[in-house]
């Protein structure tokens, strides 16, 4: 089983429609996924997959009234099983321990090929616990200033939370931090790579059990709602600042251009990739599906390391506005169609372009594997 929790800085950036959206999408390429509301206290992913306000869910299973099997149910969507919230039940955005560590035991019991987890917004220890449950888990964000930032200061108390799970309460590299933690102000002026350095020369024992985590710690990150090429080179920034300052090293999944069609599809119940196949967004979701089921499963005890994958981030972006603008001022000029008549003609344009992606990547697979097998070429 994958893990993939799915998380962001800020609220409103798309990620609860993402992670619908890719259960989906993985369950009609034939993977067995749960799709899991861990947005305790804010509680709307069944809207999202069009289901109405769960009367079981992860509020009734920890309150004691529900077993933890009866709250996995039908999703109405091919091989998706879907776990709802809180269901309204009052007190549950801040888990104590025990609950917790319940819960993550139950989640890492599960029988699946993907557990999706939509997380909540912000940096919670539930949530950063929940997003420590893999090495690849997905940040989603947004090209504003306050998205990016929120974004990062994420990951920051994701790899704080990360170097205090690695570090045992009696060491000297624990006590050191939890000095820190009494002084704010120090704290903040500490950047990642310079904290290991001290803690190396304090405590190198504990600094060796979090360099190897760390190493092996690869986010990946979903750059929403852009609306030009330019809005990618929001990521580069924020890959550029996680390693300058948290030495952490951000894998790329994928941009999704803003779409007006999501809105008209959460309206009806439905996810996009369900009520218009052809979006644009949804051809970006196909290939951030594509991406996960060909990339390695990684955990902390992994020692592969994924390749650089931010080289695509530009060149993808072009390519998606590119498609979703060519041909426009020639239709338009010739008169031949209506308004409706013209979205239609270029989103199948767009299906067309993609579905011949995936063929000339496919062969290139083919390629690769019979030239790895001997085979002239």
């Amino acid at each position: 089983m994958q893990i993939i929790p799915i998380a962001s800085g800020k609220g409103g950036v798309g990620k609860s429609l993402l992670s619908a959206n890719l259960a989906v999408t993985l369950g009609k390429a034939g993977k067995d996924v749960i799709l899991a509301d861990l947005d305790l206290g804010a509680s709307n992913l069944h809207l999202a997959i069009g289901q109405q306000a769960p009367k079981k869910g992860l509020g009734t299973f920890l309150s004691g009234t529900s077993e933890f099997e009866d709250i996995i149910t039908p999703s109405g969507y091919k091989n998706v099983r879907f776990i709802a919230g809180d269901s309204e039940i009052p007190g549950l955005t801040a888990l104590p321990l025990s609950q917790k560590n319940m819960l993550i035991k139950k989640f890492q019991k599960i029988e699946t090929d993907y557990l999706i987890l939509d997380l909540g917004a912000g940096t919670h220890l539930t949530i950063l616990d929940m997003f420590l449950l893999s090495p690849q888990g997905i940040l989603v964000t947004a090209p504003a200033v306050t998205a990016t930032l929120n974004g990062y200061l994420f990951l920051k108390n994701v790899l704080f939370r990360l170097m205090y799970n690695s570090f045992k309460k009696t060491s000297k590299a624990y006590e050191y931090l939890e000095k820190l933690r009494s002084d704010p102000a120090s704290l903040q002026r500490l950047y990642i790579p310079k904290l290991t350095e001290n803690i190396i020369r304090i405590d190198p024992k504990s600094a060796e059990v979090f360099i190897k985590r760390i190493q092996k710690f690869k986010p990946r990150l979903v750059m929403n709602m852009i609306e030009d090429p330019k809005d990618a080179e929001r990521a580069m920034k924020i890959r550029r600042s996680c390693t300058e300052y948290l030495g952490l090293t951000l894998d790329y999944l994928g941009v999704v251009y803003r779409d007006p069609m999501q809105d008209v599809a959460l309206a009806s119940r439905l996810p996009i990739t369900v009520y218009k196949p052809q979006s644009i967004l949804s051809q970006s979701i196909y290939r951030i599906a594509d991406k996960i089921m060909q990339s390695e499963d990684l955990n902390f005890d992994d020692t592969g390391l994924p390749a650089d994958s931010f080289e695509l981030v530009g060149s993808e972006a072009e390519e998606d506005y590119e498609a979703k603008i060519s041909y426009v001022e020639d239709l338009i000029g010739s008169g031949a169609l209506t308004t409706g008549e013209l979205a239609d003609t270029i989103k199948a344009q767009q299906y067309e372009i993609t579905q011949l992606r995936k063929e000339n990547t496919l062969l290139k697979s083919k390629i690769v594997k019979a030239h790895a097998q001997g085979f002239k070429l």
